[in-house]
Order: C-alpha cells, then sequence, then structure tokens
C-alpha cells in the first residue's frame, strides 16, 4: 500500500495469491518513483535504498552489537514521520479483510482491497 503523508490518501495498492512480502510486490509492481520524492519504508524495506535514491529505512542492530545513539535518534525521528501511514494502515484493518482467512472468491480480494480504500479517500475528502 502506497500512502501520501500529508493527506493520508491512499494512492495504490498492491495484492498478490498466497504469502507474499511486501518489498517483492513492490518489486514487481514497477511504480515509478521520482528521485526527488522522500519514501519512509519500515525494516522490511532493507533493498529499497538501492532501487530508489528517496527511501529512507530504520537501521537494524547487527549481531550481539546495540545500535549507536545517532542510529537510535535516526529511528525513532523516522518512526514518528510513519506513524501517519500506519495510522492509515489501522484505519484499513478496522474492515477486517485481513484479519483471519478471506473466505470469499480469490479474485475479487484485489477488487474488495480497492473498494475500501476508496472509502477510505471518500472519507478523508469529505469529512462528516
Amino acid at each position: 500500500m502506497v500512502v501520501e503523508w500529508e493527506s493520508g490518501q491512499i494512492i495504490c495498492t498492491a495484492v498478490d495469491t498466497g504469502r507474499t512480502h511486501d518489498f517483492k510486490l513492490l518489486k514487481r509492481s514497477r511504480l515509478p518513483f521520482v528521485s526527488s520524492q522522500l519514501c519512509l519504508a519500515d525494516r522490511g524495506y532493507q533493498g529499497f535504498a538501492k532501487r530508489h535514491a528517496g527511501a529512507c529505512t530504520p537501521t537494524k542492530k547487527r549481531r550481539q552489537q546495540p545500535l549507536a545513539k545517532e542510529e537510535k535518534q535516526h529511528n525513532r525521528a523516522l518512526a514518528r514521520l510513519r506513524v501517519r501511514v500506519e495510522h492509515v494502515i489501522r484505519r484499513f484493518k478496522i474492515f477486517r479483510i485481513f484479519s483471519g482467512r478471506y473466505r470469499n472468491r480469490r479474485r475479487r480480494f484485489g477488487l474488495r482491497i480497492n473498494l475500501i480504500a476508496g472509502l477510505l479517500n471518500y472519507e478523508l475528502a469529505h469529512p462528516l
């Protein structure tokens, strides 16, 4: 899921059959990223910085070595920015399509994900 940071709108979603890592989906989708665009990602996207110059991922700790103070500060600052995206994901999970096994037709899963994203974007554009 790609989320626009300022407005919190969902830009695009990608789904695949079975268990597929998010980074693998991102590689397959071949989304065009502008080099001046900043992309905030979590630790699962460690190789994203090689593909995109504006990618910002937290640093992992090495085996049996704690993170340096500067690295911890960087991770904390990045988490403060990413919390906005995590709130959008939380709003998405309220619909419970990700909780448990999906028992409907597989071909319509992507359609339902996009419909939920459209509902959430409409809700952002037209507050009560």
